[in-house]
């Protein structure tokens, strides 16, 4: 080993460094939706939401009956416990449109269906 070495060592490492720390951060971005008395409903108030790559979707339950959230089709599947409080939160990596909808109701209830693209 050379007495450049550590030097080139050493500027390399300041260098990797510098990068990382010019790089944008990457923040997370949570989208939130509404679960109720029949209903899944977003900010807007419509039952549709968009959001990027590796957004976090959080339901929040709220109402007296039990409600959960299922994928019936879409990229990947999940599925939360039935609840009427508490919150429920799944981050989308696999980009693509998820059906959800709340299997106690069924598929065919029209007012328990989410479409998260």
């Amino acid at each position: 080993m050379t007495t450049k070495t550590p030097f080139l060592l050493a500027c390399a490492t300041v260098a990797a460094a510098s990068l990382a720390l010019a790089a944008p951060a990457q923040t997370a971005t949570t989208k939130s939706v509404k679960v109720g008395d029949n209903y899944f409903v977003t900010a807007k108030g419509v039952p549709t939401v968009t959001v990027k790559h590796g957004t976090t979707v959080r339901w929040s339950f709220a109402g007296h009956s039990f409600h959960d959230v299922t994928v019936s089709s879409g990229p990947a599947k999940f599925h939360s416990k039935a609840m009427s409080s508490g919150s429920f939160s799944e981050r989308l990596t696999k980009k693509g449109i998820y059906k959800i909808y709340c299997s106690i109701h069924g598929a065919k209830d029209q007012s328990m269906i989410l479409k998260v693209t």
